[in-house]
């Protein structure tokens, strides 16, 4: 990648300053990391790859409260049953898998971050949500980065260590929730986050764009693993 690249997606620091100071240690917003992105494909395009037998898709929906999961391939009677408009008692979102194996812009835009080590790549995930949609408050096990497409999402973030989950959801999401800060991130904007830091994305729309956000998550190293991060001297 060209080091103009780098300084811009970085939001000006270089891979290497990014490394010693950010990655697996704390959060970073970077406006304008991608000038004029807003994504790679529309929200149907993302639909219909989720309606594809070998793509790994889900659909989560909080419902009066309480958290639902439901796993692809769909087809257009599970779409036709989410509301399209904003409901704050019917929430959802879909979020399809790997979009880098089957798109090839995908696979270009993971190139942009080739100062991690391709070895720690996992994949490109891209997320769907109408207002207030999103998989609630979690923490994962690797390092993300969270790129804003099309709409905003609202990203709140805490160092709380009451890991306490809601009894019975089909998802890993935290009983309680302490924001310590937030950030709205609009299109093109990015939020890395480290492993273990907890988290809660909500899409935000102005009634006309909805939510589109694109998670590229690399894999912490197994133990015993050796990795070096090579090419950039600063």
């Amino acid at each position: 990648m060209a080091k103009n690249q780098a300084l811009q997606l970085l939001g000006g620091l270089t891979p290497a300053e990014f490394l010693s100071e950010y990655w697996h240690k704390k959060p970073l917003l970077i406006k304008n990391a991608i000038p004029n992105f807003t994504g790679l494909l529309s929200p149907e395009e993302l639909a219909g790859l989720a309606c594809e037998d070998e793509v790994q898709s889900r659909i989560v929906e909080e419902i009066n409260g309480q958290w639902h999961a439901s796993h692809g391939p769909f087809d257009d009677e599970d779409f036709a049953r989410l509301p399209e408009n904003p409901d704050p008692k019917h929430r959802w979102t879909l979020l399809v898998q790997t979009v880098n194996h089957y798109l090839p812009e995908a696979s270009a835009l993971l190139q942009q971050f080739d100062f991690i080590p391709h070895a720690r790549l996992d994949d490109l995930m891209i997320s769907y949500a109408p207002d207030g949609g999103g998989v609630g408050p979690h923490f994962d096990s690797y390092d993300v980065f969270l790129l804003q497409g099309q709409g905003k999402r609202l990203w709140r973030v805490s160092e709380q260590t009451d890991l306490e989950l809601i009894e019975g959801a089909p998802l890993r999401i935290l009983k309680n929730f302490d924001t310590a800060q937030e950030w709205l991130l609009e299109a093109g904007d990015m939020l890395y986050l480290p492993p273990q830091l907890a988290h809660w994305g909500i899409a935000v729309s102005d009634g006309k764009v909805d939510c589109m956000t694109y998670s590229i998550g690399f894999r912490a190293p197994k133990p015993g693993a050796c990795y070096r991060f090579l090419g950039y001297a600063g």
